[in-house]
């Protein structure tokens, strides 16, 4: 399964926590249901029955199936820590910038008579914090997959094939088949 930039992105929100998220599923539901503010909101979010919420914070309920499990840590991760989630986010979009590790094909758009094949590279690179705060704002507005990956080829093709603009002008890069993306603070 290749990794989505998004989820990336909450990982590398997820690498700032300051605590482990709860671990059992009794303590899960417990927090989703002070987070969402009932067992209602809790059991829409989570797809099942109230009465199957209110069994999991009176304990009577211990091992979900796998895939409400699954769900039921997704939806912690992302309420968990809002404060340290932003303070991290804010530090990446204002000072720190951040990293892009992928394994993607890249292919260019340069003069005539240059090599514009297309060919899969490995790529590590430290984007400015005008590219962080560009991810970051793009998925909290509910940003696709492709408009993530435009933001992040742009960052790629001005630090790391045109060296922040100082050769290579004009080089179109284009960034396709991602088989790994991680993206660090």
């Amino acid at each position: 399964m290749v990794d989505s930039f998004g989820d990336s992105l909450d990982r590398a929100l997820e690498g700032a926590f300051t605590r482990r998220i709860p671990r059992s599923a009794q303590a899960q539901m417990k927090y989703l249901v002070k987070q969402l503010r009932g067992t209602r909101a809790a059991a829409q979010v989570l797809g099942i029955s109230q009465r199957t919420v209110e069994r999991y914070v009176a304990g009577t309920l211990k091992r979900p199936r796998p895939e409400l499990r699954g769900r039921m840590e997704r939806e912690v991760r992302k309420r968990w820590q809002p404060q340290v989630r932003a303070r991290a986010r804010q530090k990446a979009a204002s000072t720190d910038g951040l990293v892009v590790s992928t394994r993607a094909r890249f292919g260019f758009t340069a003069a005539p008579g240059t090599t514009d094949d297309a060919r899969t590279r490995d790529i590590t690179q430290a984007l400015p914090p005008v590219y962080a705060d560009r991810l970051f704002t793009a998925r909290e507005q509910g940003a696709g997959e492709q408009q993530l990956q435009r933001i992040a080829a742009e960052g790629l093709a001005q630090m790391y094939f045109r060296a922040n603009n100082t050769r290579a002008d004009g080089l179109g890069v284009e960034f396709t088949d991602v088989e790994h993306i991680e993206i660090e603070l």
